[in-house]
């Protein structure tokens, strides 16, 4: 009989989600998305713990941000005239540089 440390499905750590950025998408993408028809948010600069309880779109129109995700090393860099996407489940800590003005909108599945 056969036997393993790590049975499949035990002991595995989960991906790590990653954020995506498109910088300065053309403005026929922006129209395509309807992105000028979302709700808009902003914040001030500090730091913000986000967790993703749905997939995020969002589009800035001011600020910088510095997102450090949960669980991993990587900081992910995004600022005005950038879209972003957060897959549902993603925790991150926003370092927020300069304060922020976005459009976003976040999926219903």
């Amino acid at each position: 009989m056969a036997s393993s440390s790590n049975p499949v499905g035990m002991d595995m750590d989960p991906p790590v989600l990653s954020i995506a950025v498109e910088h300065s998408p053309p403005e026929s993408r922006l129209v395509q998305l309807g992105v000028r028809s979302w709700p808009k948010w902003g914040c001030p600069t500090g730091k913000f713990p986000l967790k993703f309880d749905a997939r995020q779109t969002c589009y800035l129109v001011k600020g910088k941000v510095k997102a450090h995700i949960k669980g991993s090393s990587e900081c992910v860099e995004f600022g005005a005239g950038d879209l972003v996407v957060f897959p549902k489940g993603l925790s991150c800590t926003w370092d927020v540089v300069a304060a922020v003005d976005k459009y976003y909108k976040f999926d219903s599945s």
